[in-house]
């Protein structure tokens, strides 16, 4: 279970296909791999994955993290499900990811309850930027605008953001600066696409609602 409050942004270091529908991922993060168990859930840009590797490697210069001796990393799998559901399939070296560790008894809950379950790609149509602020609409799919509602919760790689507005398959939400700052979505363009998962309640209030008998 996470929060969608993300505490680092990493980046793909290794892709690799281990089999067929299987890849594994190495992803350079900031955290302390110490502080990393195996089986570890971690939720990167919103997918949950389970950590099967961990430990250190050699720094190499880069725009996002710039250089240094060493970096901690963990290593991921994602499987056929994940890849046909997410944006997992398009990640390769170089590619940001937003992380969030799995939330402790005793954390603070500061956004929503997020599964790491993602329901859908939605992607972006239209980003209009204010002074220190962006403005997103992105398109979902048609099976998930029911669970969409204003002033509701969603995820988007990750990060918890309350919906502005709804219209037909769409809806917007405003990213404040500092999500802009410590998050990947400051630097997506028109065309992006983005792990979307929508909020638990929604999702469990539309199966009642299924399956109660109709009078």
């Amino acid at each position: 279970m996470f929060t969608g409050i993300v505490s680092d942004v990493g980046e793909v270091i290794d892709a690799e296909e281990k089999a067929e529908g299987l890849r594994r991922l190495r992803i350079a993060c900031g955290y302390d791999p110490e502080t990393i168990d195996i089986g570890a859930s971690i939720a990167c840009s919103g997918i949950c994955l389970t950590v099967v590797e961990r430990g250190r490697a050699p720094s190499h210069p880069s725009p996002a993290r710039g250089g240094g001796s060493e970096r901690g990393y963990f290593s991921v799998d994602a499987a056929a499900e994940t890849l046909r559901m997410t944006t997992a399939g398009t990640w390769r070296r170089g590619t940001s990811l937003n992380l969030e560790r799995s939330l402790r008894l005793g954390d603070e809950l500061g956004g929503h309850l997020v599964s790491g379950h993602v329901d859908g790609v939605a992607e972006l149509i239209a980003r209009d930027d204010f002074v220190d602020m962006a403005d997103f609409t992105l398109r979902v799919p048609a099976e998930l605008c029911r669970f969409i509602a204003p002033k509701g919760s969603v995820a988007l790689d990750g990060v918890s953001l309350t919906v502005n507005k709804v219209e037909g398959d769409g809806f917007s939400v405003l990213i404040i600066p500092h999500t802009l700052r410590v998050t990947t979505l400051g630097s997506l363009q028109v065309g992006a696409k983005l792990n979307l998962e929508v909020d638990q309640m929604a999702r469990y209030a539309a199966r009642l609602l299924d399956a109660a008998p109709r009078a």
